[in-house]
């Protein structure tokens, strides 16, 4: 299905809030072509990246433990620190899967690793959440995330969506898939799982 929004040039990767409370730390979006540009993210002190889109894989290794082998590809410890949720760019994903994104978000801003020589990146720096274009799956979650993180800036998630949309340089003659309708949609529906997951914990905690 061909799409009928526009496309515009926008910057490599772009910064959507800094200091995101209580981390401290920046989130940025991008599309494939910034998360794959280990110098420009180490320029911007990006130490994790968060990709989520299905059916588009970056090749971090600098330090290879195993090589490829007939049977096996090769694997080790990355310049990056990265995270991977496969969300389709449309209709097809699970209930639950952006729910998982959003935790999944959640949890490489909130992990603290050991120090030991497994776990050979360690710096806490910012995020960069990634999909093809940096422009709906990534939008879209990142919206998400800052609707709950930082409730008392994003009150709704169209608050934060219209930031995210802003801050991305995504123009209002694309937003009527930027993100898609049916990610919006889910998002919604994740965001009032969250609400009652958050409640649930307040009560036990």
């Amino acid at each position: 299905m061909t799409s009928n929004a526009p496309r515009y040039d926008r910057p490599r990767i772009s910064r959507i809030l800094e200091n995101v409370p209580p981390y401290g730390v920046d989130v940025f979006i991008s599309g494939s072509d910034g998360a794959s540009d280990v110098e420009l993210l180490q320029a911007n002190r990006i130490t994790t990246v968060v990709n989520c889109a299905v059916n588009l894989d970056f090749n971090f290794v600098t330090d290879t433990q195993v090589e490829a082998s007939q049977s096996q590809v090769g694997h080790g410890s990355g310049a990056i620190r990265y995270y991977k949720l496969g969300l389709i760019d449309g209709p097809g994903n699970p209930e639950t899967m952006m729910l998982a994104g959003y935790y999944l978000l959640q949890g490489a801003f909130q992990q603290i690793l050991p120090d030991r020589a497994s776990y050979p990146r360690r710096e806490r720096g910012n995020v960069l959440v990634n999909c093809r274009g940096g422009r709906s799956r990534s939008v879209v979650l990142v919206s998400l995330f800052l609707h709950h993180t930082v409730p008392d800036r994003f009150p709704t998630l169209d608050d934060a969506l219209n930031h995210v949309r802003t801050q991305r340089e995504l123009r209002p003659d694309e937003w009527f898939e930027a993100p898609k309708p049916v990610l919006i949609e889910a998002a919604r529906r994740a965001s009032t799982w969250i609400s009652h997951i958050e409640a649930d914990l307040q009560q036990v905690r």
